[in-house]
This record gives C-alpha cells, sequence and structure tokens, in this order.
C-alpha cells in the first residue's frame, strides 16, 4: 500500500468515527430515555448537544491545528472522545448530556482536520480523495443504527460506548502513524488571523459543518439569498428529526432496537444514494425545481411518518430520506449559482453554517412540541414547515422567475 493510499485510509476511518460516534448514540436515546425517565425535549437536547459543541469548537480547534499541528490536533480530538466515550462507563447516567459535550469537542477537532488533512495531501487527486473520504463518512449514518441496535439487543445501552472508544482508539492509533504534508504553497491570513497555507485552506463548500460568525453576518444582509438559506435550516431540521426521532416513534410502536436500526438505516442509506441522481437532475430540469419537489416529498413524508408502522412506516421513511438528499445536494447548487462572483466562498461557508443550525433545531423543536402536546403533533408541524417552505419557494420562482437550467 502506497503512503497516499495508507493517509487516505486513515483519514477515511477518522470521518467515519465522526458519524458513526453522533449517530450510534442518538439512535438508541429512548432506550436510554426509559432507564432514567427522560421525555422527548430532553432526547432533542442529548441529539443537537453534540452539533452544539462541534459549531463552537471547530474555529477554535483549526486555530490550534495551524500552530500546533493538524495530525497532533486530530490525534487529541480521538483521544478526547475515545475518553470521554469510556467515561460514560463510570459515571452516573444522568450525566450523559456531559459525555456528549465532550465527545462532540473531540469531534470537533478530529473531524475538521481530518477534512483539511485530505484536501492538503491531495491537492492534484482532491475530487476523488474527498469523494471516498465523503462516502466512509456517509457509511457512519448507514451503518452506525444497525451497529448501535444489535449491541442494545444483545447487550446495553452503555455497550454503545464501548464501540465508540473502541473505533475511535482504533483511528487514533492508526492516526499515529500520519505526518503532518508539507506544502510549499505561499502564505494566507486567515480570518482568526493565523497563518496558514493555500493548501491548508478547505473549500467551504467542501465541508457543510464550518461555522464563522462573519459568514452569518454577511448572508443575512443578502435578502436574495435568504429564502434559500431558510430552505436550507428546513432541510437539515427534517434531517434531525429523521435520524434521531424516528427512532423515537419506532420504539413507541414497540419495536426492538434491531428493527428500529434497519429502520432509520434504510432512511439514511435512501439520503445518501439519492445525492448523485438528484443532481444529474438537477441539471437537467433546474435545481430550483428539484429543491421544490424533495421538500414536497420530505415534508409529506415527516407528515405521514406518525400515521405508519410495519412496511409502510419503512416506505414513508425511505421517502422523507430521499426527500432530504435531493435537497441536500442541491441547495449547494442553488446557492453557488445565486451568489455573486466576488462573495461566493462566504456565501457557501454560510450555507454551511446554517445546515448546522438546522441540525441542532430540528431534534430540539421537535422534542420541545411532543413533550406538550405529543409524538404525533411534533411530525405533523414539523412536516407543515417544510410544505410551507415548498411553497415559498414557488411563489419565488413566480414572482422572479427563479428557474435556474443546466
Amino acid at each position: 500500500m502506497s503512503s497516499k493510499t495508507w493517509t487516505l485510509t486513515v483519514l477515511c476511518l477518522v470521518a467515519f468515527v465522526t458519524t458513526f460516534g453522533a449517530h450510534i448514540v442518538a439512535v438508541n436515546l429512548p432506550v436510554y430515555a426509559r432507564q432514567v425517565g427522560l421525555g422527548t425535549l430532553g432526547i432533542g437536547l442529548l441529539i443537537s448537544i453534540y452539533d452544539f459543541a462541534e459549531v463552537f469548537a471547530k474555529p477554535l480547534t483549526g486555530y490550534i491545528a495551524d500552530r500546533r499541528g493538524k495530525v497532533a490536533t486530530m490525534v487529541v480530538g480521538l483521544a478526547i472522545f475515545s475518553l470521554a466515550s469510556l467515561l460514560y462507563l463510570i459515571v452516573d447516567p444522568r450525566l450523559l448530556l456531559a459525555i456528549r459535550l465532550l465527545q462532540g469537542l473531540g469531534a470537533a477537532a478530529f473531524s475538521v482536520v481530518s477534512l483539511a488533512l485530505v484536501a492538503e495531501s491531495f491537492s492534484k487527486e482532491r475530487g476523488r480523495a474527498l469523494g471516498m473520504y465523503n462516502a466512509v463518512k456517509g457509511a457512519g449514518y448507514v451503518l452506525s443504527p444497525l451497529i448501535g441496535g444489535a449491541i442494545v439487543v444483545l447487550h446495553d445501552f452503555s455497550a454503545i460506548f464501548v464501540a465508540c472508544a473502541a473505533i475511535g482508539s482504533a483511528a487514533l492509533l492508526l492516526a499515529l502513524t500520519l505526518r503532518d504534508p508539507r506544502t510549499d504553497a505561499r502564505p494566507i491570513s486567515s480570518l482568526t488571523g493565523a497563518e496558514t497555507t493555500l493548501d491548508y485552506m478547505p473549500n467551504p463548500a467542501d465541508d457543510d459543518d464550518d461555522f464563522d460568525l462573519r459568514q452569518m453576518i454577511t448572508a443575512f444582509g443578502n435578502r436574495r439569498m435568504l429564502p434559500w438559506y431558510s430552505v436550507i435550516i428546513i432541510n437539515m431540521f427534517f434531517v434531525g428529526i429523521l435520524f434521531g426521532f424516528l427512532a423515537v416513534y419506532a420504539n413507541k410502536l414497540g419495536y426492538d432496537q434491531m428493527r428500529v436500526g434497519l429502520i432509520v438505516s434504510a432512511c439514511s442509506l435512501a439520503y445518501v444514494l439519492v445525492q448523485p441522481f438528484s443532481g444529474a437532475l438537477a441539471d437537467r430540469f433546474g435545481p430550483a425545481r428539484i429543491i421544490l419537489a424533495g421538500l414536497l416529498l420530505s415534508g409529506s413524508g415527516v407528515m405521514l411518518l406518525p400515521f405508519t408502522s410495519g412496511m409502510a412506516l419503512g416506505l414513508v421513511a425511505i421517502l422523507a430520506g430521499l426527500g432530504v438528499g435531493t435537497v441536500w445536494t442541491n441547495c449547494d447548487t442553488m446557492v453557488s449559482t445565486l451568489a455573486d462572483p466576488e462573495t461566493l466562498a462566504s456565501s457557501m461557508g454560510a450555507a454551511g453554517s446554517f445546515k448546522e443550525i438546522g441540525d441542532m433545531l430540528g431534534p430540539l423543536t421537535i422534542g420541545a412540541v411532543a413533550q406538550i402536546a405529543g409524538l404525533r403533533l411534533g411530525f405533523i408541524l414539523c412536516g407543515v414547515l417544510g410544505l410551507a417552505a415548498a411553497l415559498a419557494i414557488a411563489g419565488i420562482q413566480r414572482r422572479h422567475n427563479v428557474s435556474i437550467q443546466a
């Protein structure tokens, strides 16, 4: 195996740890909730705290990585994640919120740095390398519900954290074999004032998790873009709901965790696989129309979920996954097409920030509504939001003739 192939293999495993650690716990939180007497709002908070930690820790870890070394920062992040996972085995289970916060802080370091290392190490084959990296990262969404469900059925909820620590530690040991790649690119000044290099700076469009306050402020001043940023928030709102509260609903139906994992994995697989096809459709019919269709599909799916069970539940979950995957990939296309050329990077970075915000708000909102008025009403209200956004997009197209063709 060549050194570059080995580097990419290790960084792909690190990417897998990011999504695996987030979703193996989220999907099985209903089991934890029954053990400690937690309500739906608590479940929403436990899902969101991981993303919250990543949003605000990433700028700091990126700054540290530029000064202390990317590989060293990634290793420290993996160590924090792994130790935090093991810590759950010895602390009061009611301290899970603190454990998830620590896991998210560790994930912030190794997720953003691993992406930068891919971009830097493969300057001539960046597209292929990032495609492989994101494919393995996406596999974490699909496999974690299945693996987590099997672990809970065969052992218990706490065993999930043993799995998190094991895969985190494996990635850590392999990461110790890597070196920071050298570059001769000229230095540039980042927003934080850090001295870095062109090859160290990934394209903002390549990372949906970057958060930058200045980009957010700039975005709010662009009225033309705000409707599309709103769509991004609502789509990620659905992602947070589907990857968290679909499991809550399935548990409410009395399904065991293995069956819950199968349903959530089917939804996740649809979400991952549809993206290349929806991108091709957008090239033919225009991203605005395909985004509108995706919102109609996901909004309707979320509204229908609490009225289904058995095979019908799996089918509706897949349809909802197809919807959010369709909107996910084409929102970037829409934003990049409408943005002014001189502010393209800022607009794409802001889009990534809005995605992260939506991913946090979804579980919190449905958790709060379900706590007060029941889970069925929570799904219905969230679905209505998506359909309202779809109608707004249709109105924008009609009023401003916003229909982008290939």
